[in-house]
């Protein structure tokens, strides 16, 4: 081989390494795959044809009083059927009924625009839908769109969905004068100290298991229950590239973000809220979806903040559709019942999850991992990093496989041999395992950490290491094995560092303090 054809060959190999280099610093996430330990994916921020309209060429008003919902339709259909684009709202108060999206469409909020969802309940069609993991029907989502493919809500303005018009109330939850101002405007109560929008709401609610009624079968029949059927505010099933940036939500009616089966998710920069009292009032919920990125976002709310799902179970497992290929970065959650969730519907499984760079302030719990017998499921391969927390109500980490459920002590007993009776594992058993914790910190929770697995099918494979807590309490872990705590300061004010309690193969290494096994 003559040497002109090897200058040529190394000359062309150079090139093609820094085009290549170039490429990947010109992926503006590209800095969320260094080191990821799963295979997943880069995924692009969709793009949109450069051809813009605005909802006041369609005869939208932003005085707040006057309904928009005809001019948002008739923008999102014109710039559709020329391929798409941006339907810009400007500054102003756009109130309007529900949103329905099309492809190629990004809905553009400028500084100073609010579009403020109408309270008015008619506006909102019962459609079938999936809540709480199950195929049921709910009122129509303020936003919503299904098998779309690039679709986008950006800028600087903000969602509300006037969500104290659906949502009920407990008195201990607010201040007594908004308790009397809301309460003296109509509605039912269930008892002195919980009010329901109306008669409707609370027929609703006596049909209902966790929020999903049973045995209707007419329209009628569902109809005289439309106070309760409650929406989720933001609702895309079955989208492919799906870009939320920016953009201000809040004040849903039940959960404010729902993206459902969807591909190619993109979360940057949102801020999510809810009143601490608002009931079901989750940030964003995940279901079943592939390749997301939730990034550089606030979420201060009356439930789970970020929250994992899959499905409930025998319908979760048969939809098969895994929750996979997820990144959470620098993100902050303030109220909630959870910082960082996977469950309880997670029937279908998750997987391939990296969490990273966050702060979780005054949740309730932090990292929250919730199942129970019935579920199924698997749940594996979550990898959690540099995570600080303060203030944490309960526990920093908690694996509870008792959600809303009995447990072993308080099951069912054999009356001959006075110990509980247990199932055996099988498709039915919800299944934890390889998940690893590491750099975690916290100050002021109640209990360093809480394992409580099921003896048929214990939580497996979880390792802990490089964090300090200091809490009220010290750990407690339950029906578990191949657990690993390595490097841990447990700084309790009462009690021992650590109980373990009917586990397996635990491997504690320079965790001072007492350990009762």
């Amino acid at each position: 081989m003559n040497k002109p054809f090897l200058k040529c060959s190394l000359i062309m190999a150079i090139l093609a390494l820094a085009m290549n280099t170039l490429a990947q610093k010109g992926y503006q996430y590209g800095y969320l795959y260094k080191d990821l330990p799963f295979e997943m994916p880069k995924i692009d921020v969709p793009s949109f044809p450069e051809q813009s309209i605005s909802i006041t060429d369609f005869g939208a008003k932003g005085n707040g009083m006057d309904l928009c919902s005809d001019a948002f339709s008739k923008a999102i259909n014109s710039l559709a059927g020329k391929g798409g684009g941006t339907v810009v709202v400007p500054v102003g108060v756009w109130l309007t009924g529900p949103i329905v999206f099309r492809s190629n469409i990004n809905l553009h909020l400028e500084k100073g625009a609010i579009i403020l969802f109408s309270e008015n309940k008619n506006l909102y069609p019962i459609v079938e839908t999936i809540f709480e993991g199950l195929a049921t029907k709910r009122c129509q989502s303020p936003i919503s769109g299904r098998n779309l493919t690039n679709v986008a809500i950006t800028g600087d303005g903000a969602i509300d969905g006037n969500g104290q018009y659906w949502r009920p109330l407990k008195k201990q939850s607010v201040t007594e004068s908004y308790w009397k101002k809301f309460t003296s405007a109509g509605g039912v109560f269930r008892r002195a100290d919980y009010w329901y929008p109306s008669e409707q709401y609370l027929k609703g609610q006596k049909m209902s298991e966790m929020n999903v009624p049973k045995h209707l079968e007419t329209d009628e029949e569902w109809n005289s229950i439309r106070d309760f059927l409650r929406p989720v505010m933001v609702n895309f099933i079955e989208c492919k590239n799906l870009y939320l940036q920016g953009v201000l939500f809040q004040n849903s009616p039940a959960w404010n973000l729902h993206p459902l089966m969807c591909e190619n998710v993109i979360l940057d920069g949102v801020t999510v809220r809810n009143p601490s009292f608002a009931q079901n009032g989750d940030g964003i919920d995940l279901e079943s979806c592939k390749n997301t990125l939730i990034i550089n976002s606030m979420f201060d709310v009356g439930d789970d903040g970020i929250c994992i799902k899959s499905g409930k179970d025998e319908e979760g497992r048969k939809r098969a559709r895994v929750c996979e290929n997820l990144i959470v970065d620098n993100c902050t959650v303030f109220k909630g019942h959870g910082g960082f969730v996977v469950g309880s519907e997670m029937s279908g499984g998750a997987r391939n999850i990296k969490v990273a760079n966050c702060k979780f302030i005054g949740t309730d719990v932090g990292l929250r991992f919730k199942s129970k017998r019935g579920r199924g499921g698997v749940v594996e391969n979550i990898f959690v990093e540099n995570i600080a927390m303060m203030d944490i109500v309960t526990e920093p980490l908690l694996f509870d496989l008792y959600y809303m459920g009995k447990s072993a002590v308080e099951a069912q007993f054999d009356v001959n041999t006075g110990k509980p009776v247990l199932p055996k594992a099988d498709e039915t058993t919800p299944t934890f395992r390889n998940i690893h914790i590491k750099n975690i910190s916290c100050t002021n929770a109640n209990r360093a950490m809480y394992f409580n697995g099921l003896p048929e099918n214990k939580i497996e494979g979880i390792y802990v290491e490089n964090s300090t807590i200091s809490s009220k309490k010290g750990g407690e872990i339950k029906e578990s094995k191949h657990i690993v705590l390595k490097n841990i300061v447990i700084k309790q004010s009462e009690g021992p560092a650590l109980k373990i309690l009917n586990c397996k193969d635990i491997d504690i290494q320079n965790v001072p303090g007492e350990i009762i096994k």
